[in-house]
């Protein structure tokens, strides 16, 4: 691996924040962001995400390579689960399994937003309407994991119904305000629009740092307690990601064109969601264990991408282009 580009990503000041959250909770200082105040910059970096890629959605010209994109995009968070949870299966119920093969399906926003500053360091263009993607990669994870849940638990379906299932999902608080934002982005005027600019971009990196410091705290605490699970699920948590990123990297070529665009599939892809999925799994899959899949996702894969898997997936792409 190119020695140069990881230390690029491993000096990016918002991963170093990161880093001081995890040294922070392992020296058990009493250092933490008020609970309050982190839910606002929750709020406040997937409003911006949203926001601003309904922006780019209305500056760009809805054609079939955006449709194709999309659809690349709803395939790849579908396909996962289907092969993720048989793995799974060989050492985990088939409820955690289906919920954490639905948590590696779906997507990661924070992670969205660490392969974006990892472009702008490169220089390298994306396309704003992504955002727009990764919205619509929240589903079909959470959709096909419950199906699977339900065909080998034997459930009957008025127990859950995927109408609950995506009901639960879109009004999850994350998913809605990035949707939201996403809509109120794409309508809006544009020089009303441009008003809130130094508000979604000018302070978003700066709030980045400090919501990253509170996940590497998170991390490091809650990564105490999983390390009790064993090796399976903490090579899982690393080498599936590893596999599903470096995979969509080399057969991006065939759907998407744009080098930075190509990118953010492949991060999108290696990802694993801590929010919208832990959400709708206390509704549809009560039996799953957060303690285990949200530390696999937060504590192990999280971590991996920001450090190693950034720089790997770039790499393949920079190869095959």
């Amino acid at each position: 691996m190119n020695l140069d580009l990881l230390i690029v990503n491993i000096t990016n000041p918002v991963l170093l924040f990161f880093i001081l959250g995890i040294i922070a909770a392992t020296l058990k200082s009493d250092l933490e962001i008020p609970p309050s105040s982190f839910k606002f910059i929750s709020i406040y970096l997937l409003f911006s995400i949203g926001f601003k890629g309904g922006q780019e959605l209305a500056h760009s010209h809805l054609n079939s390579a955006i449709y194709i994109e999309l659809l690349f995009g709803v395939l790849i968070s579908a396909l996962i689960p289907l092969y993720t949870f048989f793995i799974l299966k060989r050492k985990l119920d088939n409820w955690n399994a289906g919920a954490i093969a639905s948590a590696y399906g779906s997507v990661s926003a924070v992670t969205f937003v660490s392969a974006t500053s990892f472009l702008e360091v490169q220089k390298i263009h994306f396309d704003g309407y992504l955002v727009a993607v990764m919205a619509f990669m929240e589903f079909p994870a959470i959709i096909v994991g419950v199906l699977l849940m339900k065909r080998f638990n034997h459930l009957k379906t008025e127990q859950i119904t995927i109408g609950q299932t995506l009901k639960h999902s879109i009004s999850n608080g994350s998913v809605l305000i990035i949707m939201g934002s996403l809509v109120i982005g794409y309508i809006s005027n544009i020089q009303q629009a441009m008003e809130f600019k130094p508000f979604t971009t000018d302070i978003f990196k700066g709030f980045l740092a400090i919501f990253l410091l509170e996940m590497g705290i998170t991390t490091a605490k809650r990564f105490s307690s999983f390390r009790k699970q064993g090796l399976f699920v903490i090579l899982f948590a690393i080498i599936i990601p590893a596999i599903n990123g470096s995979v969509v990297a080399l057969i991006s070529m065939y759907f998407v064109d744009e080098i930075g665009n190509r990118f953010i599939f492949a991060v999108l892809a290696a990802s694993a969601s801590y929010i919208a999925v832990p959400a709708a799994m206390r509704l549809v899959a009560p039996k799953a264990d957060p303690g285990l899949y949200i530390p696999m996702a937060l504590g192990v894969t999280f971590p991996y991408n920001l450090t190693l898997g950034l720089p790997l997936y770039y790499l393949i792409i920079q190869f095959t282009s």
